[in-house]
């Protein structure tokens, strides 16, 4: 095995130690006083106030109720966005129709579009159907991801056409084909985008911002954004919601990270 050299080695812990110092201080800002999250020399150990600070969350915004919101949205979102970006990529990659590389052109276009652009036409979409201040106003308009459906129309067409024709002929029909071979082959890139679409969803604020209205309703990132207020802010539930909403996001990763991995470096490659 090539041994590196000992200064590449520095160097490399220092850039970890970098990436990794900022998590490391969120998570034992977490666990202090108000008062003590931006003393100096700051407070690198952990404190004794986790239980109250979580308490505090729980008194001031639900945090049951608002995990339970964003687990919801985010993990609907990840699931409805995957089965359309197959599906939508199955149909490009592998199927003949009449302005099909029209309808794909169109649907790249959409990526350059700001988020923004957007805001005011699904609201007054989401509107005119009655769902605002629901979960389905904050959940439809992520189930069709344009990236997503590229993603999988290059990594479909990269299959060998004789293989699905060789379960067609052996009578599998379509759905069958997609279930028992297009799905185990590109499931490193399903996985990755499944990650990819599950970080939008958990994270995403603006949008939940403008279609919820009651508290009741509120994703962690808005419930989030209630704690600060005009005068003073409690940092250290700021602080300790941001650590809650991260851990989920990283425990996926630590999961899918060989599949995540994979399905970029399969994307990246495949013609």
């Amino acid at each position: 095995m090539k041994r590196h050299s000992p200064l590449l080695t520095l160097l490399l812990a220092g850039a970890f130690g970098l990436c990794v110092a900022p998590f490391y201080w969120l998570a034992m800002a977490a666990t202090q006083e108000n008062g003590d999250v931006f003393s100096w020399p700051p407070k690198l150990l952990p404190g004794g106030h986790l239980m109250e600070n979580l308490q505090g969350l729980q008194d001031s915004i639900g945090l049951t109720r608002v995990l339970f919101n964003t687990a919801l949205v985010a993990g609907v979102q990840t699931a409805g966005a995957v089965v359309v970006s197959v599906l939508a990529g199955y149909a490009f990659a592998k199927f003949e129709f009449r302005g099909r590389n029209l309808f794909f052109v169109l649907l790249l276009s959409t990526l350059v579009l700001p988020d923004t652009v957007m805001l005011i036409p699904i609201f007054e979409m989401m509107m005119k159907l009655g769902l605002i201040d629901s979960y389905q106003s904050v959940i439809l308009p992520g189930l069709v991801t344009p990236f997503g459906i590229f993603l999988m129309r290059q990594s479909l067409r990269s299959m060998p056409d004789e293989l699905l024709d060789a379960a067609r002929v052996d009578g599998a029909g379509e759905l069958r084909v997609l279930w028992r071979i297009v799905i185990p082959v590109n499931r490193p890139v399903i996985a990755a985008l499944a990650l990819f679409v599950f970080l939008g969803g958990w994270n995403q604020f603006v949008w939940p911002l403008i279609a919820l209205r009651s508290p009741d309703m509120y994703t962690l990132p808005v419930a989030t954004a209630t704690l600060q207020g005009l005068v003073t802010t409690n940092y250290a539930q700021v602080l300790l919601a941001a650590a809650i909403a991260a851990i989920p996001v990283m425990a996926l990763f630590l999961v899918l990270q060989r599949q995540f991995i994979s399905g970029l470096l399969a994307g990246a490659t495949k013609e």
